[in-house]
């Protein structure tokens, strides 16, 4: 994609990732891609806000390019040091090697850190103005969205917020940078929350601290490192974050995320069973079988609801192990106080029930009622996993 002009003066000048399948190494988006925004402020001095993954310096260049010559940069702002947003720095030191780094005081020394530099860094304080002549930033510090040195970067002629990972997603841009131009917005509404959840839920209480904190700013535009750049209704955006960010100590909404696994059928079709008394109850239910769907994909769902139905077999003793590493993930994410309920199959010994109770515990999942069985389900066994799906829906309410 071209640069692209956002307000007089400012411009998109940010590069797709379609070939990256692990974002952060870790979560999926082969299929989803991402975008690393970048910007550029062109007044009288030249301001480059944000950067790109290094392997994509080339293509980044000549967006800058297409606005101003590189060399030219007086001002290189960055909002947050994670990779994806700092990766060509070391070249575009090389390249413009009298611009100053604009950043926040936790930041300079992880540039020392992750780039070796340390001369022309300037820090900015929270709050600072830098005047570019016919534009001017400033700069306001939202420590632990996501990582503790972060900040965003207004400017106030034309009501821009550039707010760096808070109210990105995932999803390569597909033709449309805009939230007016786009054809497809719950794709990245939907990529937003997986985003969320995988990447920022952690730091909820930040999140909405830093929403509070910048509400009284006019804000016509929000511009952030990844996915759409908001100009329509900008509104829109803050408040699905305040909204997912309000789960964090939440009830959740009513319904049921089913996990399950199953190693030789027996139990999947409990769990068929299991989904049908929750239909039965009237809640909307969403089923992953955890051993073939990414836990970036159902740690969304675990976010939004309330209710967890946990179906997996003994497994030596212990839990089906592709859910207890879910467990394990949705533990790190502090998904807590939910509504759960087990069931599983089990061979000559049970087990399995015992670490799901123990890994409840640690999640403060209130644990309302298990099922277990051996070997197979009879038709009076599936009956039974009907009415157990119903007794816990109705648990919920």
């Amino acid at each position: 994609m071209a640069a692209i002009e956002i307000r007089p003066g400012i411009y998109w000048i940010g590069v797709n990732d379609r070939t990256t399948d692990l974002f952060e190494g870790l979560w999926p988006i082969t299929q989803e891609g991402v975008s690393y925004n970048a910007y550029l402020v062109n007044g009288e001095q030249k301001a480059l806000i944000d950067l790109a993954k290094g392997f994509k310096t080339d293509e980044f260049l000549q967006q800058i390019a297409e606005v101003v010559d590189p060399t030219a940069l007086d001002y290189i702002v960055i909002n947050h040091m994670e990779p994806d947003h700092t990766g060509i720095l070391s070249i575009l030191r090389r390249i413009a090697p009298r611009a100053t780094i604009l950043c926040s005081e936790k930041a300079q020394g992880m540039l020392a850190g992750f780039y070796q530099i340390a001369d022309g860094v300037r820090v900015v304080a929270d709050g600072e103005v830098v005047s570019l002549g016919s534009h001017t930033l400033q700069f306001f510090s939202t420590p632990f969205v996501h990582w503790p040195e972060t900040m965003m970067t207004y400017e106030p002629a034309h009501k821009v917020l550039f707010s760096c990972d808070a109210f990105g997603g995932y999803g390569a841009l597909q033709g449309a940078l805009f939230d007016d131009e786009c054809t497809d917005p719950a794709f990245y509404e939907r990529e937003a929350l997986r985003y969320y959840v995988n990447i920022v839920a952690v730091f909820s209480r930040p999140v909405l601290k830093a929403i509070e904190r910048l509400g009284s700013l006019p804000v016509e535009v929000i511009a952030p490192s990844h996915g759409l750049v908001w100009r329509r209704d900008p509104g829109r955006i803050v408040e699905l974050y305040r909204r997912w960010a309000g789960y964090a100590t939440g009830p959740g909404d009513l319904g049921v995320t089913l996990l399950y696994g199953s190693m030789y059928g027996n139990t999947e079709r409990v769990m068929n069973g299991v989904a049908q008394g929750i239909a039965r109850a009237g809640l909307p239910v969403e089923i992953f079988d955890v051993a073939r769907t990414h836990a970036s994909y159902i740690l969304p769902s675990l976010w939004l609801r309330r209710g967890v139905m946990v179906g997996a077999p003994t497994y030596e003793g212990g839990l089906f192990p592709p859910m207890a590493h879910l467990l394990d993930l949705a533990s790190r994410k502090h998904i807590y106080n939910r509504k759960a309920a087990y069931f599983g199959s089990y061979g000559w010994s049970g087990g399995g029930q015992r670490e799901f109770t123990a890994l409840a515990e640690g999640l403060k999942w209130e644990v309302v009622e298990s099922f277990t069985f051996q070997g197979g389900p009879d038709t009076a066994r599936m009956e039974e996993a009907r009415a157990f799906g119903e007794r816990f829906a109705n648990a919920l309410r």
